[in-house]
């Protein structure tokens, strides 16, 4: 184990039956990069964007409020989107009261998702940090439960539940490809493989928030721009997690907005798979040659968020 890291596999496998009843198992698409104009390659795709509430986020959130006391005035989540969602889908499920503040970015599908779900919805600033001061002094006023979307224990113990499963799932795996934005969903699953299979990390160049960290020994600043920041582009990665990568991720390989479109519109043409840009950079990754596997190499991509627009594909 880490030296001063809590987020175990033991805490993980404890977690995972606890939440099982409220999420999906994803399933597993294997498909050949010959059908994406690549070289032969069988890959496997993670269809965690098949998952309630359209994202990975639905673990971190239940695992949240099945560990946490909820007071009488409910939970309250800043997010760009997937993470409001998955609180608001959680607390509904669960019988809590949701509010949910979210920056001026987030797409028009996120948030009828939120509002679906009967959250309370305030909308204002122009990035993820704006919302979260906002959500900030609204705990603090209320009383309300803060539920962070990666900078919290409990939410990367709930992603970690995806390394189990995908383990689950992909006992032979050597390389799995996962996107970072605040670094919840990496840290977790870093956290349970525990340096037992290759993780690179993959980051939008308009916000590479791990590689600055990698950098700089430390979470640092970066830019908060691009196509995916909605869900990839918070100021830096969470101070939990970083620890965790530094230990069992490989590497950050950053791509553009021009890859996430193209992986898009990609798994869309191919395989119809429905991707926000979010949810397809990991796969941006490979398509793009960014990521070139070697001669035999068993590699998986996370495909971990769905709430985009389905009218544009």
């Amino acid at each position: 184990m880490l030296h001063g890291h809590t987020i175990t596999r033991e805490r993980i496998a404890a977690m995972e039956p606890r939440i099982r009843p409220f999420v999906r198992h994803t399933p597993v698409l294997r498909v050949d990069m010959a059908d994406f104009g690549r070289p032969p390659l069988p890959v496997d795709l993670k269809l965690e964007c098949l998952q309630h509430s359209g994202s990975f986020k639905a673990r971190g959130a239940f695992t949240n409020l099945l560990e946490r006391p909820v007071p009488a005035a409910g939970v309250v989540a800043a997010s760009g989107g997937n993470h409001g969602a998955a609180v608001a889908y959680a607390a509904m499920r669960l019988g809590h009261k949701a509010t949910i503040f979210v920056p001026e970015v987030s797409p028009q599908a996120k948030l009828d998702r939120i509002r679906g779900y009967g959250a309370e919805l305030i909308v204002g600033g122009a990035r993820y940090a704006e919302a979260l001061a906002a959500s900030e002094s609204f705990a603090e006023k209320s009383g309300a439960l803060q539920i962070h979307a990666f900078n919290q224990e409990e939410t990367l113990v709930g992603q970690g539940t995806l390394g189990l499963e995908i383990e689950a799932d992909l006992p032979e795996l050597d390389t799995l490809l996962v996107a970072v934005g605040g670094g919840g969903l990496i840290g977790g699953i870093a956290a349970w493989f525990s340096g037992r299979i290759r993780i690179i990390a993959v980051e939008p160049e308009g916000a590479p928030t791990l590689h600055r960290a990698f950098a700089a020994g430390r979470p640092v600043d970066a830019p908060a721009e691009g196509v995916a920041a909605d869900s990839l582009a918070p100021k830096r990665v969470g101070e939990m997690m970083f620890p965790i990568a530094e230990a069992f991720v490989e590497r950050s390989i950053l791509v553009g907005d021009d890859d996430i479109v193209a992986a898009q519109a990609a798994l869309w043409d191919r395989v119809r798979i429905i991707s926000e840009p979010g949810g397809a950079a990991a796969f941006a990754a490979l398509l793009s040659g960014r990521y070139t596997p070697a001669r035999g190499e068993r590699v998986a991509v996370l495909v971990c968020g769905a709430n985009a627009n389905p009218a544009k594909f």
